[in-house]
Formats: structure tokens, C-alpha cells, sequence
């Protein structure tokens, strides 16, 4: 077998190398452009938007598949699975985040008796990052990893109200759920997420099924790179529970992860406790 070695041209006027790879260039545009679409992409969306044929991006398509780098959705679509997720977790901007707020959050159901859980947003839904369970033996629990609609959970409506108004856009523009609404619906949606925004919290009774009530506040503020939702989850009994209480606590975590964290720089002003009746 016969050895090539490659020697990069160091003197002026000589012409870099090529180290071109074709295929490689190909997946790495699919994998860049998924990473940056707000909602999964068929093939031929791929191809229109980096100006390949598609047959050129048929046989990248089903590798990444095959590798687990992408998922292929029930309509034939495609987009990010959490490999990339997970290869890159050492140096992902969330890894100081988590760190900070498992203790956080374990404090928390251990001074509320309740199970809590961290969600962030991925390729348009809600992801489940982290989750620590109530000590009590009936707790209700979340999977992590799972995702869930942006509109229709209380991590998502958190994270969307932290967003500016063409961020926000964006990512209702690609949520069938919201463009099925009436307009009057549509409308009723933003005023509740301006509400969110105001209030610094969000209380959600009897969405997923009766009885169940979610108190969720956002990690960060509206100008963060890194953001996340920390949601207390319970049920309702006889005699509870104060919701009041359970606000004012995940309000007062939020705010010690996100300065622990480095996710604000300086400390804002706590939720007015009188807020949380609302």
C-alpha cells in the first residue's frame, strides 16, 4: 500500500491544500441548517434551501438518520435528534445551568413536598431537561427528554413570553396548533403570555387533566443567551395547596439559579409577593 503525506505549503506564493470532502460538506449543511430551523424540514425544503438536488441529499439524509443525528418525524419530515445534544453537553452553555439548579431544585421539593422539572426549548418544543421528584409517595413525574407543545404547556408559555415580539413570531408562524385558532383565540393567547411577562410567573389549573396545577417562572430574563422554565407541578386536594406559597418559592429559585449560574449578571428584583394571588 502506498503512503501519502500531506504537507501544507507555508511560503508565499505556494497554494493551500484542498481538503475538501464533499459528502461531509454536504451532511454538515443539512445538520447546520436543521439546527437553525424553527420547525422540521422534508427533503425537499432541504434541498431548496441549500441549492442541492435532492437526490444529492438522499443518501446524507438517511445516514444522519441511521446515525441517529436526525429523527424523521411521522410526516416524513426531519430534524435534530439530541445526539448533537448529548456529544456536545460538557461544553454546552446549559452544563452550568444544570449544575446550579439541580440543588436548587431539590431544595425546592424538598421545602414544597413537590416534584419540579427544567425545560428548555428545542427545534420548536419544549424539551425536559432535568426533573427531581417529590419526596411524597403520590407525586406526579415528567420524563426526561421528552418534549411537549410549546403552546400548551406551562414551560412553553413561559419561555414564549420571555421572547421580543419577532422572535415570538417566528415561532408561532410554524405552530399549527396557534394558526388553527380564530383570531380572537390568537389574540386571547398573546394578552395571556404579556400577562406572564408581567406578573413573572405562570399558573396553569386543570390543563393536562383535573386536578393538576403548574406554577412555572423563566431562569433568566427576556435578554439571556441561555433561558430556561423551572415548573412546579402538584395536584389539588382538600387543602391545598397555597399556591401563593409555591409562587413566591419558585419565583425565589429562579432568581438564585439564574445568578448563580451566570445567567444574569446582576440580581432583578423579586416577584411583588402580592403578585402571587393572582
Amino acid at each position: 500500500m502506498t503512503s501519502t503525506t500531506v504537507t501544507v505549503a507555508s511560503e508565499a506564493g505556494k497554494k493551500e491544500p484542498n481538503y475538501a470532502v464533499p459528502a461531509l460538506d454536504k451532511a454538515l449543511d443539512v445538520i447546520e441548517l436543521l439546527a437553525a430551523a424553527k420547525s422540521p424540514m422534508n427533503q425537499a425544503e432541504i434541498s431548496r434551501a441549500l441549492d442541492r438536488n435532492p437526490n444529492e441529499l438522499f443518501r446524507i439524509l438517511n445516514a444522519l438518520a441511521a446515525r441517529n443525528y436526525l429523527r424523521r418525524t411521522d410526516g416524513g419530515r426531519f430534524r435534530l435528534s439530541l445526539k448533537l445534544f448529548e456529544l456536545s453537553h460538557t461544553h454546552s452553555p446549559y452544563e452550568e445551568l444544570l449544575r446550579v439548579a439541580l440543588p436548587a431544585m431539590r431544595e425546592l421539593s424538598e421545602t414544597l413536598s413537590e416534584s419540579c422539572h427544567l425545560s428548555m426549548i428545542r427545534d420548536g418544543e419544549v424539551l425536559i431537561m432535568a426533573q427531581v421528584e417529590s419526596p411524597n409517595p403520590i407525586r406526579l413525574s415528567i420524563e426526561v427528554g421528552s418534549r411537549h407543545s410549546l403552546l400548551n404547556t406551562t414551560s412553553g408559555r413561559v419561555l414564549l413570553s420571555s421572547m421580543g415580539t419577532d422572535e415570538r413570531n417566528q415561532y408561532l408562524e410554524h405552530s399549527s396548533d396557534f394558526s388553527s385558532r380564530s383570531e380572537e383565540s390568537r389574540d386571547i393567547f398573546i394578552t395571556r403570555l404579556h400577562s406572564i411577562r408581567e406578573r413573572g410567573f405562570e399558573l396553569t389549573d386543570g390543563e393536562r387533566f383535573v386536578g393538576g396545577l403548574d406554577v412555572g417562572a423563566l431562569v433568566g430574563t427576556a435578554t439571556s443567551r441561555v433561558k430556561a422554565a423551572l415548573v412546579v407541578s402538584t395536584l389539588r386536594h382538600a387543602d391545598g395547596p397555597d399556591v401563593t406559597r409555591i409562587a413566591d418559592v419558585v419565583c425565589d429559585t429562579v432568581l438564585q439559579i439564574a445568578v448563580e449560574s451566570g445567567v444574569m449578571n446582576t440580581a432583578m428584583s423579586p416577584v411583588s409577593k402580592n403578585q402571587s394571588s393572582s
